[in-house]
């Protein structure tokens, strides 16, 4: 599913190269803005990549930059061209966390801690749809149906034959215990979470009741990782209203240790495949 050309990755690229241009240039994020009589924040958002960032954008910073080497210029005002092309997504119109969806595109795995729901790319399309009417009851649905189409799309990345995405899931007992939609829409659900289980590149592990405090209970969060060196790790925090990447490698390395201890403290693979058909069979009583 992934495309040569994922304008969220190439934003993000381009990003951290005119980071490091004007940090080798000595220069603040503020001195940038106020040389081209631009706010501080535009700066920031084109070097984090969560803002579209023109080929004017990059040849003025490059002045200020004082970049000198053509070849330079050419290959970022080239990164820029790319970066505002369209990805699979654009086709179902504004999503909310399409920056997210760009990133998990090109993400060679990814470590996801649920608190309350099944993760959104193991999901039947029952559950999704029951989850999505629920969680948003204001939402048109033609506005539902377009984000249920968005999940079911992002879930070809597990059955991808090329390159399937390692997808690492450590799911909440309360999860599973959640009636959303109806019994017979979380009975398909679970087995089919035992289904996905096992296929090799998925892991699915639930953290029961009976663990008691652990380090999720501060919210839910994912850690994509992927295979070109030149992009680093980043934590992803969905909000309701906004959604929050962390990319430090302070902060990527705090959730990585956070998730060793969910890990840990979860079922291991095969009793959580055990304790999920077990509860799927209550749903089916």
């Amino acid at each position: 599913m992934a495309s040569n050309v994922n304008p969220t990755v190439r934003r993000r690229r381009l990003g951290q190269e005119l980071r490091r241009l004007r940090e080798q240039k000595g220069m603040t994020a503020e001195a940038v803005a106020e040389r081209l009589l631009v706010s501080q924040s535009k700066i920031s958002r084109l070097e984090n990549g969560r803002r579209s960032i023109s080929q004017r954008d990059v040849r003025d910073l490059c002045g200020v930059y004082e970049v000198e080497d053509h070849r330079i210029v050419d290959s970022l005002m080239n990164m820029a061209k790319e970066s505002r092309q369209q990805g699979w997504w654009h086709a179902f119109g504004d999503i909310p966390y399409s920056v997210y969806i760009g990133l998990e595109t090109d993400a060679t795995s990814v470590r996801n801690y649920e608190s309350l729901l099944v993760p959104g790319l193991l999901q039947t399309r029952e559950y999704a749809e029951a989850v999505l009417a629920g969680m948003e009851p204001e939402a048109t649905a033609a506005d539902n149906a377009k984000r249920v189409g968005v999940r079911m799309k992002r879930q070809e990345r597990i059955s991808d034959p090329a390159s399937p995405l390692r997808f690492w899931a450590v799911v909440d007992e309360s999860a599973l215990r959640r009636v959303v939609g109806d019994r017979r829409i979380m009975r398909e659900q679970l087995e089919h979470l035992v289904e996905l289980s096992h296929q090799p590149h998925v892991t699915v592990q639930v953290l029961p009741y009976a663990v008691g405090a652990h380090p999720g209970m501060v919210g839910t969060f994912s850690l994509l990782e992927f295979s070109d060196t030149a992009d680093s790790s980043v934590v992803y925090l969905e909000g309701a209203t906004s959604d929050l990447y962390l990319e430090k490698h302070t902060e990527v390395q705090h959730y990585s240790v956070m998730y060793e201890h969910l890990r840990a403290q979860a079922l291991n693979p095969d009793h959580t495949r055990r304790f999920m058909a077990d509860v799927a069979k209550e749903y089916a009583r």
